[in-house]
């Protein structure tokens, strides 16, 4: 007896945990989910040290060491941190100690990027002008990936045709890919890049239906569409424009993409770990307007990152932590994005809420996943206290739909999760149903480490979930729409006699004329 209890206890465990949708297998809802690691976030000080052990593999399917670079005389792949990279020389061994991963979470895909906004374009325009050249390059990535056992290669040319390319570069990034995919087919090695998302940058460096079809993924570097570069207030990752004619924004991102031929499954979101800092040209101001309020030319830095304009997520909300601090908040809706203001200081950045609207709008698309820069600015050492107000929007939606006729008989033919049936137990977030009408239970709020990649997990769920709902609820109004306007049965149907009449009626109208 007690060995029964014993297996049904570790039943129950074991299916709540696969429930909770973190396991070692990874993330549970289906959509890739890429984390950029930048490496050298193990050299910063006091809390913002990231060393590769204080990674959570389960948070992500896809790890991307950053970065690898470009050896100008060579042609060929290098450790850009050979003492952090490799073994020799007593080195730290990161690229071994990032693979081996693998043997825990066998889910995983470990890649290696290549370049990064400190390694400019130029010698990558170089690299890629001829086919000789390519060559050589393409033959050291090989020996590179099978020496060290990556899964593949991220290209993060930043960016073809601009600081220091040529025009070329946008034909030859192309023959690039192309050459790359057709090496690693054999090997079955992954090809993702890494892709602007300013519509300048797009039009100048992508011949983008052609990336689509020799790439496995696309990652989209959503972010930096704004900062004090600007020279005003704005969003660093804005949902939508300030109108119709604004170009920068996640959403105008995904439509342009989508209209020159991207396929949407092989789309993956980028959201930023990070915001970015102003400081008002006016202490005076009383409202801030994004697009409007002029700000300095330079931010200010976070205490660890140190680097001027930008804060890393785990900065800013140690900031909204510490209870003595001035910070108010406020919510620009336009751009679905929070901020911060201490008299003339500002800090735009993603939190929790508007990293989960990002996440409902990539499901909303079909996307085929999400990617962060990078995952050593998340809070990952749980050090800050949880944000209120993450599935808000879910809420509203919920709110509108609940009590609505369709729902009720969408239903009748979605099988949702009976909330008073035992596999239902779970604190994650889900659609259940509970006396023939529909529940929505979120998270927990929770202290935790990882708050925002939690977040994107969960609210990928949710939104996964919500989507299919809303998609039979659609279906359901079509079809009562058809049915609306068909004749009842022995109504508005003309016999054949009368229909023959009519007809002849029409003939002889028309013989007569």
């Amino acid at each position: 007896m007690v060995a029964k209890i014993s297996f049904v206890f570790l039943f129950l465990c074991g299916f709540v945990s696969v429930m909770e949708g973190q396991t070692l297998g990874g993330p549970m809802h289906g959509k890739v989910v890429v984390c950029y690691v930048a490496t050298w976030a193990v050299y910063r000080q006091g809390g913002g040290k990231f060393d590769l052990a204080d990674l959570e593999p389960s948070l992500c399917t896809h790890l991307v060491y950053s970065f690898a670079g470009l050896d100008e005389s060579t042609l060929s792949i290098k450790s850009l941190d050979p003492w952090q990279d490799l073994e020799k020389d007593y080195g730290k061994a990161g690229y071994k100690r990032l693979v081996s991963l693998k043997e825990r979470y066998p889910h995983l895909k470990v890649t290696v990027a290549i370049g990064g906004w400190n390694e400019g374009s130029e010698k990558y325009s170089k690299m890629a002008a001829t086919p000789e050249s390519r060559a050589k390059f393409i033959k050291s990535v090989m020996y590179f990936l099978d020496l060290y056992k990556f899964d593949g290669l991220d290209l993060d040319w930043e960016y073809p045709a601009k600081r220091g390319g040529s025009p070329e570069d946008k034909a030859n990034y192309v023959f690039l890919v192309k050459e790359l995919k057709e090496a690693f087919e054999s090997h079955g090695y992954i090809l993702t890049a890494a892709l602007g998302a300013g519509k300048d940058t797009m039009d100048a460096a992508y011949d983008l239906i052609k990336l689509s079809r020799y790439l496995d993924f696309i990652h989209m570097m959503c972010y930096d569409y704004h900062g004090t570069w600007d020279h005003v207030v704005g969003a660093n990752a804005p949902l939508r424009g300030g109108d119709e004619k604004d170009v920068l924004s996640v959403e105008y991102t995904i439509k342009y993409m989508l209209s020159h031929g991207v396929s949407p499954y092989k789309m993956v979101l980028g959201l930023p770990m990070y915001g970015r800092s102003f400081i008002l040209q006016n202490l005076g101001v009383k409202e801030i307007h994004f697009g409007v309020t002029p700000v300095k030319d330079v931010g200010f830095p976070g205490p660890w990152t140190k680097e001027n304009g930008f804060l890393g997520y785990n900065e800013i909300c140690m900031e909204i932590t510490n209870k003595s601090s001035k910070w108010t908040h406020h919510w620009h809706d336009q751009s679905a994005t929070p901020y911060l203001r201490d008299g003339n200081r500002i800090i735009s950045y993603d939190n929790p809420r508007s990293i989960a609207i990002k996440v409902k709008l990539a499901v909303e698309y079909g996307l085929g996943g999400l990617m962060v820069w990078s995952i050593d600015t998340d809070d990952f050492k749980g050090d800050c206290d949880a944000e209120p107000d993450t599935y808000h929007d879910f809420v509203e939606t919920y709110n509108e739909v609940v009590d609505t006729p369709v729902l009720q008989e969408a239903l009748k033919t979605l099988n949702l999760p009976d909330a008073n049936r035992i596999e239902n137990l779970s604190r994650r977030s889900s659609y259940v149903v509970s006396n023939s009408k529909l529940h929505l239970r979120l998270p927990e709020p929770q202290f935790s480490n990882f708050p925002l990649m939690r977040t994107i997990n969960d609210a990928a769920t949710l939104a996964i979930e919500e989507k299919r709902i809303l998609d039979e609820m659609d279906r359901v109004t079509k079809e009562n729409e058809v049915e609306d306007v068909k004749p009842k049965s022995g109504a508005g149907v003309l016999s054949g006699s009368v229909l023959c009449m009519v007809m002849s009626i029409c003939l002889g109208f028309f013989r007569l004329v």
